[in-house]
């Protein structure tokens, strides 16, 4: 069944490739030298070959400038990412022309996740002095707010990222960014791989608070630990994108048995690039656990896992024919809708003829819920 043409598709996991002058045009000029920057490096391979351009920052290269920014290629084409930014299509890092492509797509909105800085921004977590770290994190805030999104306001949703070695200063830049309009915060899914104290102690507190009074939720996406979920060495790279949905199911389960949403009652997460199947099984196993271990343990006894998931958490799908059928289960209050362009899970530019596909047996409300008013609540990004 085609989708309603007033339905308007909102991605709510896309990724943005930050052009040269991001930090250039941004940073104090002391910082310009140890700022990220985009350096020209010659082929020892090939001297004739075009040379690579690749971050710097901090005495430390970053050979990849748009991480699995391959829009545009046939699957045999994916695996190696590009070195130049004339390697990829101009949507990945304009603005203007990203909502071209999203007319090409048939997709009116998009939420999008940093490419250079990470998911989470945590790039800028621990290297170089402090005060170039917090610079950083406000010069890419503003490119977001100032200029990528400022393209299309009313396309475009704002995601901002925090200085995260800094508790005060994660609540000033959450301040500071939602009076200029942001509508979501990127997060780590587990901070403890990144050096920082876990979901269960009451250091974050501060920053839940910030974000529960301004309204944004916390977007989460996978890999923003920075562990992937791999078994082996050996292991082809196939068994980690397989797996990747369970870090989705490891933050949610670290969360739901942790004492922050008894504390934040309003706060929300987005729970980003990790599909909806599993949430039934999950939430079976959760209830089931906490009926069993409960009594013991430091853990609430008196709220299901299952209530807390449908009240604090979304979560989004790209490709998942199993999810949409257990979407009552799931609830389809929670269930959200991405593209993932431009990184080699999108079906761009025939994202929006997919999700006729997946949503060939659904009945219209609940399409548009899940593909529209869903994500507009969630991030209070009112049509």
């Amino acid at each position: 069944m085609p989708l309603q043409p007033d339905m308007k598709l909102i991605s709510t996991d896309d990724h943005l490739v930050e052009h040269p002058r991001v930090w250039a045009d941004r940073l104090p000029r002391k910082w310009l030298a140890e700022g990220p920057r985009i350096v020209e490096e010659p082929s020892v391979e090939d001297p004739s070959a075009p040379p690579a351009q690749v971050w710097h920052y901090a005495g430390q290269r970053y050979p990849s400038i748009g991480l699995n920014a391959v829009a545009g290629k046939s699957p045999d084409q994916f695996g190696v990412d590009p070195v130049r930014f004339d390697e990829m299509i101009p949507g990945c890092y304009d603005p203007k022309a990203r909502l071209a492509d999203m007319d090409l797509d048939g997709v009116w909105g998009a939420l999008c996740f940093p490419s250079f800085p990470g998911f989470a921004g945590t790039v800028f977590l621990h290297r170089g002095p402090e005060e170039l770290r917090l610079a950083c994190v406000r010069a890419y805030n503003d490119y977001v707010l100032d200029e990528w999104c400022a393209a299309a306001p009313d396309r475009l949703l704002p995601l901002v990222i925090l200085p995260l070695w800094d508790v005060d200063a994660c609540v000033a830049e959450i301040h500071r960014t939602a009076a200029k309009g942001a509508k979501a915060i990127g997060f780590p899914e587990n901070p403890v791989p990144r050096g920082l104290p876990s979901f269960h102690t009451d250091h974050w507190d501060p920053v839940f608070r910030a974000a529960t009074q301004t309204g944004m939720p916390l977007a989460i996406h996978f890999g923003s630990s920075g562990q992937a979920p791999t078994t082996a060495p050996e292991a082809p790279m196939a068994v980690m994108i397989t797996l990747f949905g369970c870090n989705s199911m490891y933050a949610a389960s670290d969360l739901l048995f942790s004492p922050v949403l008894h504390k934040h009652p309003e706060l929300k997460f987005g729970l980003s690039e990790g599909g909806i199947g599993w949430i039934p099984y999950l939430m079976e196993r959760a209830d089931y656990v906490w009926e069993k271990h409960r009594w013991y343990q430091n853990i609430d006894s008196r709220v299901r896992p299952s209530e807390l998931f449908r009240k604090h958490f979304h979560g989004c799908f790209i490709d998942d024919d199993f999810g949409v059928e257990q979407r009552h289960r799931i609830g389809v209050e929670t269930i959200t809708w991405e593209c993932d362009y431009p990184h080699s899970d999108s079906h761009w530019p025939h994202s929006r003829k997919r999700a006729e596909q997946a949503f060939r047996d659904v009945p219209d409300d609940e399409v548009r819920m899940m593909v529209e008013t869903n994500t507009r609540r969630l991030y209070n990004f009112p049509g």
